[in-house]
């Protein structure tokens, strides 16, 4: 149902997808100051049939570089391969204190209330939300330098491969330490580990934005080539460990998977290493 939104009216194992990128001491430096966001949204969208095309466009030219201005980040934003109506993205907040006052400024802020009518407009559903944090504090979602419109002229590259698991209640601790050995395996097909992510246990402290409380779930995800071949060998990986972990009992249903395209500009991407 859409909401109108109206008035709205070891090394770190997060840090390996680092190691893929040219992390020069000036791109690091860059980004320093920016610090960590364990506090996570993953928003996944329905637009109207037709409009991902546009939204990403308005996305992309109005809403990155506010929210870094108000101490928010979109961490990665996506394309949803097996919906061609879904948009996916990652906000980050520096404390759940910070997300309050992030949301304020933002959606009560100029900038929303002039292209609100028109976001809103391409919208179907933009309730999906799961409130997340790092499973640990080495596997939270890394922060990438923005895309370089100069040395990236084809924007980001890549993709992500994900797989959302609805866990029973009480039951993450023991069933994240029962995926270790799948994630492990996921891992040795090349993808590089960019967030493990659980349901945060907390109050929404902006109900106008609502989340979801049918948790909790665990968000595995990794960062590839884009390479045909292991993509497929990921999905056939992922479809048999997802199985055998739903047949144990820790899971309320079979394991969702998710290929996720990087728009654009997102920051989340693959970024090789220089020859």
């Amino acid at each position: 149902m859409k909401r109108a939104a109206a008035g709205l009216a070891a090394p770190s194992i997060a840090m390996t997808a680092l190691a893929q990128a040219p992390a020069t001491p000036a791109a690091t430096g860059s980004i320093a100051h920016l610090g960590s966001f364990p506090v996570i949204e993953l928003r996944r969208y329905a637009l109207k049939p037709g409009a991902r095309p546009a939204f990403g466009t308005y996305f992309e030219t109005f809403f990155p570089d506010a929210f870094e201005q108000l101490g928010g980040l979109a961490l990665g934003h996506f394309d949803e391969r097996a919906s061609p109506n879904g948009f996916t993205w990652l906000r980050g907040y520096a404390s759940m204190e910070a997300r309050a006052v992030f949301n304020a400024a933002f959606y009560y802020g100029p900038l929303w209330r002039e292209h609100r009518a028109t976001l809103n407009a391409l919208i179907d559903d933009n309730d999906n939300v799961i409130l997340m944090r790092p499973l640990a504090a080495a596997r939270g979602v890394p922060v990438f330098p923005a895309v370089d419109p100069v040395r990236e002229p084809k924007g980001a590259q890549g993709v992500v491969l994900a797989q959302l698991f609805a866990v029973m209640p009480d039951s993450v601790d023991a069933f994240a330490a029962q995926a270790e050995a799948a994630f492990s395996a996921y891992r040795a097909l090349g993808l590089a580990e960019s967030g493990v992510l659980v349901t945060l246990d907390a109050p929404n402290n902006f109900p106008q934005l609502p989340v979801r409380t049918d948790g909790p779930y665990l968000l595995w995800m990794g960062l590839g080539s884009g390479s045909k071949r292991q993509e497929d060998k990921w999905k056939a990986l992922a479809t048999r460990l997802g199985g055998t972990l739903a047949s144990a009992g820790l899971l309320r249903g079979q394991p969702e998977q998710l290929v996720l395209d990087p728009r654009r500009r997102s920051r989340l991407r693959y970024l090789p290493q220089p020859d």
